[in-house]
């Protein structure tokens, strides 16, 4: 980050960073988490995960309005425009990756406390350790201003999205061979959805940091995994 001639403004920035970071930390713990509380079936830790989704919701709006005063006040231009035009972008996929770790958490107190599926929840976990691995790495690539990073996170995007395929057919043949695996598997599959959701949220991320460091955009078409399961299951 260049020096500026208002020490101030430097100090909007470099807070703007911090905020992210804090913010950022937050919700991998809380991505990490629901996983957690999925595979131990622990509702106590889902809620929690669920009374921090308020904390995050004002984070981001905390970053927005921060970083709207400083263009206001600053009229920051280049580089500088792009470092606060990022933080806005990134403080809203994070709090959408809040969002969807509280939904994933949601679905771990509707299971039904009966059945499961060891192997199943297996593959979910594996899906999850991998989304997380792209997301901080994205949030390092944002911290260092990284764009390397960021482009090596944006190629494993399909990665992310072979995987729920995969996840998804087995899930599905569970359902098929034993209707009491319907329920337990559907709440298994909105869960792994979610997860999927976060990659491309890690992955839009990416995105904002390489403009922000190169001012150039990447291509509108990302690495795509097999699209048989796309359109199988929405999140809630």
């Amino acid at each position: 980050m260049a020096q500026h001639t208002v020490s101030s403004f430097d100090t909007e920035l470099k807070e703007l960073d911090h905020r992210i970071a804090e913010m950022g930390g937050l919700v991998e713990k809380m991505m990490s988490d629901a996983t957690t509380s999925m595979q131990r079936r622990d509702m106590s830790l889902a809620r929690i995960i669920i009374d921090l989704d308020p904390k995050v919701d004002a984070m981001q709006r905390e970053i927005e309005e921060n970083a709207i005063l400083t263009i206001a006040r600053r009229q920051p231009m280049a580089v500088d425009l792009r470092d606060i035009i990022a933080a806005i972008r990134t403080a809203s996929d994070l709090e959408r990756i809040g969002d969807l770790s509280k939904n994933i958490a949601k679905r771990v107190i509707a299971m039904d406390s009966g059945l499961a599926l060891p192997q199943a929840i297996n593959g979910l976990v594996h899906m999850s350790e991998l989304v997380l691995a792209q997301l901080k790495s994205v949030l390092d690539a944002y911290t260092g201003r990284n764009a390397d990073l960021a482009l090596a996170v944006w190629n494993r995007d399909g990665d992310i999205d072979a995987l729920y395929t995969s996840l998804f057919r087995e899930v599905l043949t569970y359902m098929m061979e034993d209707p009491r695996n319907i329920g337990f598997s559907t709440h298994l599959l909105f869960s792994a959805k979610n997860i999927e959701r976060i990659g491309d949220h890690a992955t839009n991320i990416a995105e904002t940091v390489y403009f922000m460091v190169t001012g150039t955009t990447l291509p509108a078409d990302r690495p795509k995994g097999s699209s048989a399961a796309e359109t199988s299951v929405d999140a809630a």
